[in-house]
Order: C-alpha cells, then sequence, then structure tokens
C-alpha cells in the first residue's frame, strides 16, 4: 500500500523549503560507525516494527520471474540481519519450488545477527533437505565468489563445513547451537579508521547442508578457493547507509552485486524512502534534515556507469512509485493511540523507530533525550496520523536470460 505520485511530491515539495541542516563531520569514524550496529535500537524496530515481513512479501514476488538452471536455484542475501527476510522468502521458495536443490549465501558481519539467523535456520533444513546454506562476512566484492582477492586475508581464512546429522529439526537445532563458541571465536569485527563501518578481523565461510543429502548436494556443495556467483535472486534490503556517497552505493555495493547475477537472474533492491509520518517526527526536531539523499533512478544510473560494458546485457528498472514504493508499520493497538495519554513505551519506540530509519547518529541523538524535546512531537504526529508507518522504495536489476 502506497501514496500516490502527487502526495509524495507534494510531501518533497514542502520538505524542500525548510532551511537545509548541517551534515554531520564526516572526519570521525566513531560518528559514521553504522546506526544499524546498535543492538538496542536494531532489536526494538525489528520487534515493533513490520519492515522485515514486508520486504520478505516484496522479495517473494520476484520468485515469480525467477526460472532456475541446474544443479540449484541460486540465492545470495546481501545482508542477513536477524534472517527474518531469508527465512520468510526460502519458505516461499520452498513453496514454489519444493524439488529443486537450494544453494543459498548469506553475508553478514555481525556476530549477533548471525547467531539470530541462524536459530531459524533448523526448520528449513527439515522441510527442504536438499538446501546448501553458506554464511560469511566477506566485503561485497568478494561474497558472492566466496573468494578473498587479498593475499593477506586469505591466509587467515576460516572454511568451516558442516553437514548436519540426523532427520529432524530438533536435531539440527542442537548442531546449530553447538556452533556459538566457534562463532565467538571466529566472527569478530572491528571498525575502518578510514570509513567507520565493520570491518572482519578474518574472513569466514560456515557451510551448512543435511549430511544426509550430501551425495545429491555435491555439486553445489562450494570447496575453497571461490566458486561461480550466476545468482537466480540476489536480495539486497538496506544495503548501505542512507547518507553514504552515491560513488559508495554503486561501486561499492550494488555494482559487484550485479555483476553475480547469472542469466535470467534478478536482483532485488531496497532503502529507505521518507516522506512519511516518521520523517515527520524527524523534521519537528531537526527541521530540513534529509537522510535520504539518494533515490533509486540517481543509484541505478550511477551503477549502469560503473558497470560500463558489464551493463549491457543487464536491465535496470526503477518502476513508478507505484510498484516501488510500499509501506511498512508500527505495531500498535488501536487503544495505544487514541488514548487521552499515549504510554511511554509506545512514544520510545515510535521514537526509536523513526530515528533507526533515519540513521540518526548517538551523539546527535543525546542531547535531544537529555532534554525531552522529542516527546511532544512523537506524541502529536502519532495522534495527527493514528498510528506510526514509513515507506521503502524498491528496485530491480535484472540480466538477460541469454
Amino acid at each position: 500500500m502506497t501514496r500516490s505520485s502527487q502526495e509524495l511530491h507534494r510531501g518533497a515539495s514542502a520538505r524542500a523549503m525548510l532551511p537545509p541542516q548541517p551534515a554531520p563531520l564526516r572526519d570521525d569514524p566513531q560518528r559514521n560507525f553504522r546506526f544499524f550496529d546498535n543492538r538496542q535500537k536494531y532489536l526494538l524496530f525489528v520487534h515493533t516494527c513490520s519492515e522485515k515481513w514486508v520486504v520478505a512479501s516484496r522479495v517473494t514476488l520476484e520468485l515469480a520471474s525467477v526460472h532456475p538452471r541446474p544443479p540449484a536455484l541460486r540465492v545470495f542475501d546481501a545482508g542477513v540481519g536477524d534472517g527474518t527476510v531469508l527465512l520468510r522468502v526460502l519458505r516461499a521458495m520452498h513453496d514454489r519450488f519444493p524439488h529443486t536443490p537450494f544453494y543459498v549465501i548469506g553475508k553478514e558481519i555481525s556476530l549477533e545477527d548471525v547467531r539470530l539467523a541462524l536459530q531459524k535456520m533448523s526448520d528449513r533444513f527439515f522441510e527442504h533437505p536438499a538446501t546448501v546454506l553458506v554464511f560469511t562476512n566477506l566485503a561485497y566484492a568478494d561474497a558472492p565468489w566466496l573468494h578473498v582477492k587479498s593475499l593477506s586475508a586469505a591466509s587467515s581464512l576460516v572454511w568451516h563445513e558442516v553437514p548436519l546429522a540426523g532427520d529432524s529439526a530438533y536435531r539440527f537445532e542442537q548442531q546449530i547451537t553447538d556452533l556459538v563458541p566457534f562463532l565467538s571465536q571466529n566472527w569478530k569485527a572491528g571498525v575502518s579508521p578510514k570509513t567507520g563501518n565493520p570491518v572482519y578481523e578474518r574472513p569466514v565461510m560456515l557451510v551448512l547442508y543435511r549430511e544426509d543429502h550430501k551425495f545429491l548436494l555435491d555439486p553445489i556443495i562450494p570447496r575453497p578457493g571461490g566458486t561461480m556467483a550466476n545468482y537466480d535472486l540476489v536480495i539486497a534490503s538496506q544495503p548501505y547507509r542512507a547518507r553514504a556517497s552515491l560513488d559508495f552505493k554503486a561501486k561499492r555495493v550494488v555494482a559487484p552485486l550485479a555483476r553475480a547475477i547469472g542469466p535470467g537472474g534478478r536482483l532485488i533492491g531496497i532503502h529507505s524512502h521518507g516522506h512519511d509520518p516518521g520523517m515527520e517526527i524527524i523534521h519537528r526536531v531537526w527541521p530540513g534534515d534529509n537522510p535520504f539523499t539518494h533515490d533509486r533512478h540517481q543509484i541505478l544510473k550511477a551503477v549502469k556507469q560503473e558497470l560500463g560494458p558489464a551493463g549491457r546485457s543487464l536491465n535496470f528498472n526503477a518502476y513508478a512509485d507505484s510498484r516501488s514504493l510500499f509501506r511498512y508499520e508500527m505495531h500498535t493497538l488501536p487503544t495505544e493511540i487514541s488514548e487521552q495519554s499515549i504510554g511511554t513505551s509506545t512514544l520510545f519506540a515510535a521514537w526509536n523507530a523513526a530515528t533507526y530509519v533515519a540513521q540518526i547518529e548517538d551523539d546527535r541523538l543525546a542531547e535531544v533525550v537529555t532534554d525531552g524535546r522529542y516527546l511532544e512531537p512523537t506524541r502529536a504526529v502519532l495522534r495527527e496520523q493514528g498510528g506510526l508507518w514509513f515507506f521503502d522504495e524498491s528496485y530491480v536489476i535484472s540480466r538477460r536470460r541469454h
């Protein structure tokens, strides 16, 4: 469900009249440390808003245009997060392709997210036994191929293969839980002194599959030294900071993923759009602030330029707003908003969601939270709108089948 183009353009015009907000300093890596690496903010947002569900539904629509070739349906998730999107997409994949082997790679640098995502996967191995699942912490330029170009990184590479014994979700869950010490020891990250983004201490590949299906899956089980990409579906949901440069988004994130698309394959990119009640809260506290500096049209144009001749076999689909934009909401009961006084927990959840989506840095939040000036704007928007919702926008890059 989305607003009409007329409403969106009217909102954009109104915001264009606001005075510009000074951009945050970018020379301090700690200031640039990714907003979503704050676990409390991230988990509160995930559990109080429906974004993961709605994103999974949007990704699932692409399966109708996917035509896998032997020996497997190949999927790359460019940011697994807590695994909710991947879990729901895998369910939909089984429903549509119940007898097709799945080769699935998930990129995720956060140890906590890998733990959460793995705990969701035992049922997938039970329902769809012909599954090879790989989690890695490699960069976008390397992860689709499971190969590191740096010799120093390659020398410290950890390749861990886990054939899951048994034939029940319970047995699989036990063995996945036993991986926690391995993850704690190896899935470590630091902060880049140049960009402030997380970087791995050592590259890790964790390969899981059912031992009783190893013979069948042998052609698609990856081996050290790299593998082909050729993905039928690439999921790129919120893969970059909204305030990152257009060059970074195109060159370091989307272009490498586009190169990994196989014949007939599709990449779906999703990022926050703004122009919603969540941004109304932000504008009442920080007038003129605009974290969403590049829309899908700008990103696709930059990616096309970056790829050059390599992009000739690709189609870049921005689509109309009616197809590209979609809405998700913060979960609230009708009584929580209609009551004379909105509860503190609802106000805090709404404020957290708005600042999380807008990627407001901690030092900017501290002053506002300390003096409590965020409470009234948050309360006012919730009452005016009868709740809180946000808009994401999507785009698709597809490769021709021949």
